[in-house]
């Protein structure tokens, strides 16, 4: 699904002098490549605070840690996405209260977010889920009447941008209470490690995260807050600097082949091509298929899985079990049918290659692959 080998390949001598550096200063901790990265990735997002973290699981948690909630408050977030946005809730003694998601764009549905909101609603999550933004000025405008922040996560739409209801153009996760993203190997701006970022454009809110990532500390050994041990290493940071150069070349070369996907796949019948908000740039984490089920009842997407497999095709299931339906989750009472779209999409859903080193001749291969089907 993606040729990190191949897409390095191309960038190894930059590569190997930031590996060199680092190890020339041996500052491996908090080192100056950091706070470089922090401004640089700053300037490319159009401003806002960047608070460097471990992962992106942690930086939603100490998103919510700043918002200091009671325990067992509820935490509004898509039903359809990877589970580490109902795990950071978990963590902390909050309540995940999964809502179901729109089944063209696959993010929140914002009637459903409004319909949850309770009392003890403290915050919504939104996750910009495979690389577009989810309805950000109808979920601004939500969190905004029920005086409830919205965190967004970013983790797969590095780069997006979007359309806010008073006109203005923002990037994917600057625009609420906080932004989250990862810097996972297989992400769009991937470290060849683990790593994570918040964004915000309060100043005094990014010095809180700060202190939160830090042990809870302002200065050394003197502790305001419970925290958390959460850096981004300076090596990490150091090659997310040179990947961060090639960031807006790789964008381009998804969306480019995301065009050419589109324009093979349009006309297919029982399939459907992603969906494209045009308020929202879309950068293509993913290219997520939808495969109609079979009147007889069959699961023609395992069917196409297979079909691709056999033919040298990798292809994933993002995701195949709704989180409501986790066992982990079993204590949140919900049941199977309260979910119908995200449900639905965890049955119909397939992604395709889609990277920034794919050829023409690789994706015409799989789209033809897939009309053969």
């Amino acid at each position: 699904m993606l040729d990190l080998a191949a897409q390095h390949a191309a960038i190894q001598p930059e590569l190997d002098e930031a590996l060199r550096h680092t190890l020339h200063e041996a500052a491996f901790i908090q080192g100056p490549a950091v706070g470089e990265f922090a401004q640089e990735l700053s300037d490319y997002l159009g401003g806002p605070h960047i608070v460097p973290c471990a992962n992106g699981t942690d930086a939603l948690q100490l998103a919510l840690m700043s918002l200091s909630l009671p325990a067992g408050a509820e935490i509004i977030m898509p039903a359809f996405t990877y589970v580490a946005t109902l795990e950071a809730a978990a963590i902390l003694g909050l309540r995940p209260v999964p809502v179901d998601v729109r089944p063209d764009t696959f993010n929140l549905d914002p009637a459903a977010v409004e319909a949850a909101i309770t009392p003890r609603t403290g915050a919504i999550i939104v996750v910009h889920l495979f690389g577009q933004c989810a309805d950000l000025p109808v979920l601004l405008s939500i969190g905004e009447k029920y005086g409830v922040p919205l965190i967004e996560d970013n983790a797969q739409a590095i780069g997006a941008t979007c359309q806010l209801a008073d006109g203005r153009r923002v990037a994917a996760g600057t625009a609420g209470y906080a932004g989250t993203t990862s810097f996972f190997p297989s992400k769009n701006l991937g470290a060849l490690g683990d790593g994570g970022a918040l964004f915000t454009q309060d100043a005094a809110r990014a010095q809180l995260l700060r202190q939160l990532a830090n042990h809870g500390q302002t200065r050394k050994y003197h502790h305001e807050y419970i925290g958390l041990n959460s850096r981004l290493d300076t090596l990490q940071a150091a090659l997310l600097r040179v990947k961060l150069r090639h960031l807006p070349a790789w964008t381009a070369r998804r969306q480019r082949l995301a065009d050419q996907y589109d324009s093979a796949l349009a006309d297919v019948a029982g399939l459907r091509v992603p969906a494209r908000d045009p308020r929202s740039t879309h950068v293509f984490h993913q290219y997520t298929l939808i495969v109609e089920e079979a009147a007889s009842g069959s699961n023609r997407r395992d069917e196409l899985q297979r079909f691709l497999q056999e033919r040298g095709i990798p292809s994933v299931v993002y995701y195949p079990l709704p989180n409501h339906l986790q066992p982990a989750y079993g204590y949140l009472g919900y049941r199977a049918g309260q979910f119908p779209v995200a449900e639905r999409l965890c049955r119909t859903v397939l992604s395709v290659p889609i990277h920034p080193t794919l050829s023409d001749e690789q994706v015409a291969y799989v789209a033809q692959t897939i009309r053969q089907f």
